[in-house]
């Protein structure tokens, strides 16, 4: 949030409430950032980002994609939701209008200027229930017990540490509850994640799978987690192997 271009997305910033700092999430020394050293490396490849979106807002609407998925995640007005992964904020504003004014909506990314660019949206828009963030690529810096659906829509493939990221996810799950993630049963490196190895990922880390949809026509699967147990300690967890 330096460049003296992004006026106008600072401007937006200032309207907009932001939950915690604007440090860069990226380690400068060539490996794995420090604060994820405590945790295993995951055995698979991540997917670059080359998008921050998967397809065209229009396209996905025609398909009624954002409202099948938010009736399938049950999210009701007053709720509070993350978007982690929010791009340029496709489902954040959709889930801005569902939960109303009554509800709040938390919109994370890793990139700074996709967080300006999204200040802008929320800003010319008036959602005045959306907040920014700017996380990490191992902690998605969510405030604990907070939110009663977390989303990750086309974004998974794309964490670099998720036993991190998942093991700090979830005290901010309210009781009941959930992560909603949408992805496609592919290899990673063609911007999907294998659902067995989903799974694998999430149960290592202490949660357990809900449910699970066919969501083709959101490109591919709709699968929703909830916490179970005890979290394991950080030395302790079993990486899942690459199907």
């Amino acid at each position: 949030m330096r460049r003296a271009g992004a006026r106008s997305a600072m401007a937006a910033l200032a309207l907009v409430p932001l939950l915690g700092g604007c440090d860069m999430p990226w380690d400068d020394g060539g490996g794995r950032i420090e604060t994820a050293r405590e945790f295993p490396p995951a055995d698979r490849p991540v997917a670059q980002t080359v998008s921050t979106k998967w397809s065209t807002e229009e396209a996905r609407d025609r398909l009624n994609e954002a409202d099948d998925v938010m009736d399938s995640a049950d999210v009701r007005k007053g709720m509070t939701v993350a978007d982690i992964g929010a791009g340029d904020g496709y489902y954040t504003v959709r889930l801005a209008t569902r939960v109303g004014a009554s509800g709040r909506v938390l919109a994370q990314d890793i990139i700074p200027d996709v967080i300006e660019r999204l200040a802008d949206r929320v800003a010319r828009d008036r959602l005045d229930n959306v907040s920014l963030k700017l996380g990490a690529i191992d902690d998605p810096r969510l405030p604990a017990a907070s939110f009663d659906r977390v989303f990750m829509v086309h974004m998974y493939h794309e964490i670099g540490e998720p036993y991190a990221f998942l093991w700090r996810l979830r005290p901010a799950l309210r009781k009941d509850g959930q992560v909603i993630v949408v992805d496609g049963d592919r290899p990673i490196s063609q911007h999907g994640t294998p659902f067995r190895l989903l799974v694998c990922e999430f149960q290592a880390v202490g949660y357990k799978l809900l449910s699970y949809d066919d969501k083709q026509h959101a490109g591919g699967y709709l699968a929703r987690f909830v916490p179970s147990g005890t979290r394991p300690d950080p030395a302790a967890i079993k990486v899942c192997k690459n199907p």
